[in-house]
């Protein structure tokens, strides 16, 4: 287990983390202190409890909108991912009805060559 100490709002924190998570503590701490500052400058100084606690709801706020994107995101590569089997299948019976004619076909012209093959070599004769 590893230790940072973070800045928010001024104050440093030391906190725990994981091996290796270390720069992205850092960075979430650093993120969360901009919202505290850009709250700070808009409302001044309100408390440091009230500013954590507005600065905590701003990024809910933001988590919950990318959580609704993610959601529509996820819907639509449902949607698509659908309609690509329904094509595939279709182009699979598409391939199938392709082979069976070709191989009636072929059996025609078999047939045909067959015909022509005699009364051909009974011409020469």
């Amino acid at each position: 287990m590893s230790q940072v100490t973070v800045t928010i709002d001024g104050k440093a924190y030391r906190m725990a983390c994981d091996e290796g998570q270390e720069a992205h503590l850092t960075e979430l701490a650093g993120s969360f202190d901009r919202y505290v500052g850009h709250l700070k400058t808009q409302f001044g100084e309100i408390g440091d409890l009230r500013l954590t606690v507005m600065a905590g709801i701003m990024v809910m706020d933001e988590l919950s909108e990318a959580n609704r994107k993610l959601a529509e995101v996820q819907g639509e590569l449902e949607s698509v991912t659908k309609a690509r089997d329904s094509m595939a299948a279709s182009a699979g019976r598409s391939d199938e009805t392709l082979v069976q004619a070709l191989g009636e076909l072929t059996e025609q012209v078999n047939q045909i060559a067959a015909k022509i093959v005699p009364v051909a070599a009974n011409g020469a004769n």
